[in-house]
């Protein structure tokens, strides 16, 4: 029997898959529960329509995220003051939290600090630094900032 998977079902496909399993599975398990329905002429339509205007949405998403990768790795000049001592070792440590308020008071950008990645170790001295924000599925974009004493 041909069903159309209306959620991620383990063993059997993904949502919005038309597959063929036994007549008991779909009828006993499948359909009773809502994970799948009947593939019919008129729901095979249907899923080709919804999967087409998932594609624009995506496609849509895609081109925003990729224009905003791109102003992220334009960025410059990002400072982070913090106390220091006299050998250029920080009290304490950098973090995304303090990267995404600079970015926030300097730039007016907002991006999210779950999405920012500080490359290597804790920042627990002076310098410049790499960061990689991870703005949509596979769309990354790095930039570099420095790390000043007050």
């Amino acid at each position: 029997m041909e069903i159309i998977l209306k959620q991620d079902v383990n063993h059997v496909g993904y949502k919005d898959e038309i597959v063929t399993v036994k007549d008991g599975y779909a009828n006993n398990y499948l359909l009773p529960q809502g994970l799948a329905i009947m593939a019919t002429p008129s729901a095979k339509k249907v899923l080709a329509e919804n999967i087409r205007q998932k594609a624009r949405k995506e496609e849509k998403i895609r081109e925003e995220s990729m224009a905003f990768a791109e102003k992220i790795s334009a960025l410059n000049n990002i400072r982070i003051v913090t106390k220091a001592g006299e050998n250029g070792k920080i009290y304490g440590s950098v973090n995304s939290i303090q990267l995404a308020e600079a970015i926030k008071a300097q730039q007016d950008m907002d991006i999210d600090r779950k999405k920012i990645f500080i490359k290597g170790d804790a920042i627990k001295e002076l310098g410049k630094y790499k960061a990689l924000v991870n703005v949509y599925k596979d769309i990354k974009a790095e930039f570099e900032f420095d790390v000043v004493a007050e």
